[in-house]
């Protein structure tokens, strides 16, 4: 299935609908959760698996 090619008209309109539904406040928030969703999908699909991830240097412990 194509998406059918989105012109500058259509992408106000959507920014504005964007706009109502968060309001300017929220927005950072909102876009900031939406792309750590997609990099979250992408690492899954790459088959990255963060849990297990050891080649981190743990922290020096405090005294």
């Amino acid at each position: 299935m194509m998406f059918p090619q989105l012109g500058p008209m259509e992408l106000i309109l959507i920014l504005a609908i964007v706009l109502l539904i968060f309001g300017v406040g929220k927005l950072p928030q909102a876009l900031g959760s939406i792309g750590r969703g997609i990099r979250e999908f992408r690492k899954a699909v790459s088959g990255e698996d963060t849990t297990t991830r050891t080649d981190k240097p743990s922290p020096p412990p405090t005294t």
